[in-house]
């Protein structure tokens, strides 16, 4: 029996079943730490395959995309912000003053860097011009945060944890990488052949991600930091951003000329915001004030970006290898 096109593809199923286990069975304490590590050794293994599979001319050509580049931040770091101001009528009085901040400090974070790739590998987009902007934006981000934190918000932080992010983007995505792109003399023509099954490997990332960043904001109090309301009125705030910024990227990159295969990166880099990111840079930049209600819009903006964003990337996958339009971009 055919099954209806009106149901849930089996990934976007098993996401959501992964964020009701989260909420109902959540890991904390060791096991939490456990499941970090699991996380990260998997988001190593996506960055190690990337570089294996991926061509040294290839790289260098995502990386020389300098006009795609150039939108990506543009919407990252311009378009959230006056987005966030242009809002303020609507969402102060509708979740009140800290939450709105919280919003605003959501749209001045980088771009997520794993998430954002494994979407693009999935939906066939141009994943070394994914790898090349969003890991940009991660790193460009750490310095750019807490300018336009201080512009919007009137918040300085002591900037004490900028060399800790460095390392630990570098020591999780860009040396597994470049371990790949050593490594792919040897496994590259492997890699190539079994790509249809290794994209289990983007999937599995996506809902580890999913799952313990979901458990830790669970175990932190979400669902008891505010009433069910005025959580309901910021998730409204949440897709609305979120779909403001996914159209706005898809009709930039429409009209900037960009194919397919660029515009699919430029939607994936261009509206998401990094959970991973902005956790401790809050910590920096907001001690001694009420740091739950400040990341709680990032938070539930994290789990409806992952949502939708995988929605979108199985639709463009399952387009014919030779089709032009997209599902936001004809």
């Amino acid at each position: 029996m055919a099954r209806s096109r009106l149901l849930p593809d089996n990934f976007t199923l098993t996401l959501v079943a992964v964020v009701a286990t989260a909420t109902l069975l959540p890991v904390s304490g060791d096991t939490a730490v456990v499941f970090g590590w699991v996380t990260n050794l998997a988001i190593a293994l996506l960055f190690f395959l990337h570089g294996a599979k991926l061509s040294r001319e290839a790289i260098v050509a995502g990386a020389g995309h300098w006009r795609l580049h150039l939108l990506v931040f543009s919407c990252t770091f311009i378009l959230f912000p006056l987005l966030g101001l242009a809002l303020k009528p609507l969402l102060s009085p509708m979740i009140g003053t800290e939450l709105y901040l919280g919003m605003l400090y959501l749209c001045a974070l980088p771009a997520t860097v794993q998430s954002a790739i494994a979407f693009t590998s999935l939906a066939r987009g141009n994943i070394p011009a994914a790898i090349c902007s969003a890991a940009a934006s991660s790193l460009f981000g750490i310095f750019l945060t807490p300018l336009l934190v201080a512009l919007l918000m009137d918040v300085h932080g002591d900037g004490g944890s900028t060399l800790d992010a460095i390392g630990k983007i570098t020591l999780q995505l860009l040396v597994p990488f470049i371990a790949g792109q050593i490594a792919r003399r040897w496994i590259g023509a492997w890699v190539g052949r079994n790509k249809n099954w290794l994209k289990y490997v983007d999937q599995s990332s996506i809902l580890l991600v999913v799952y313990t960043a979901f458990s830790e904001a669970v175990v932190g109090g979400l669902w008891q930091q505010v009433s069910w309301p005025t959580l309901a009125a910021l998730v409204f705030a949440c897709c609305l951003l979120l779909a403001l910024a996914l159209i706005a990227t898809s009709l930039l990159g429409r009209w900037c000329g960009f194919d397919l295969e660029d515009r699919i990166t430029i939607l994936f880099c261009g509206s998401k915001k990094s959970l991973a990111t902005g956790v401790p840079m809050a910590q920096v930049l907001f001690a001694g004030s009420s740091i739950g209600l400040m990341i709680l819009p990032m938070m539930l903006f994290h789990q409806i970006q992952l949502m939708v964003c995988a929605v979108l990337a199985q639709r463009y996958a399952r387009r014919p290898e030779a089709t032009v339009p997209g599902p936001l971009t004809e």
